[in-house]
């Protein structure tokens, strides 16, 4: 069931983006977050720039999650989103990732949203294939822009227009 996030997923949420805050370079957050910080992420998300944080959940655990920020604060920029998802380290290969990111992107474009960028720390090719997939386009790539386990990261931009 993929369902808006709650404050009560928060715990769950947090279990699995600090798995890839401590072993990947997924995020480039290099210590683990409370759960009273990723309340206020969500909160944030959904009440000030009002855009969706969706959860799927499966036999009441949360699996993944997925959601949507503001791109940049001018104006001009308003209906283009930034977006973000993680699924649980044992989930990937399932499905899960497009069920969720595709219910975000209807979400998205039920709110009148007209592009949606997705970027990833590279190499990371179960996300490329995902954007793929779901109808991104590649735009671009930034070199050597994050610097995590000693070593520097390049970043990939893919956009999708509603």
């Amino acid at each position: 069931m993929i369902r808006t996030a709650t404050f009560q997923d928060a715990p769950s949420i947090v279990e699995i983006y600090n798995h890839y805050v401590l072993n990947s370079h997924a995020t480039f957050e290099l210590e683990p977050i409370s759960k009273e910080e990723m309340k206020g992420r969500i909160a944030k998300v959904q009440d000030e720039f009002e855009l969706p944080w969706i959860v799927l959940e499966v036999d009441n655990h949360i699996l993944g999650y997925a959601y949507a920020t503001q791109w940049k604060a001018r104006k001009a920029y308003s209906k283009t989103v930034e977006t973000s998802i993680y699924l649980h380290e044992n989930q990937g290969g399932k499905g899960y990732g497009k069920m969720l990111y595709s219910n975000l992107i209807d979400r998205l474009k039920a709110q009148g949203h007209h592009a949606v960028i997705g970027g990833m720390a590279l190499p990371n090719e179960p996300s490329q294939r995902l954007h793929k997939i779901l109808g991104f386009n590649k735009i671009g790539s930034f070199k050597e822009v994050g610097y995590k386990f000693d070593r520097w990261i390049d970043v990939e931009y893919w956009e999708l227009i509603l």
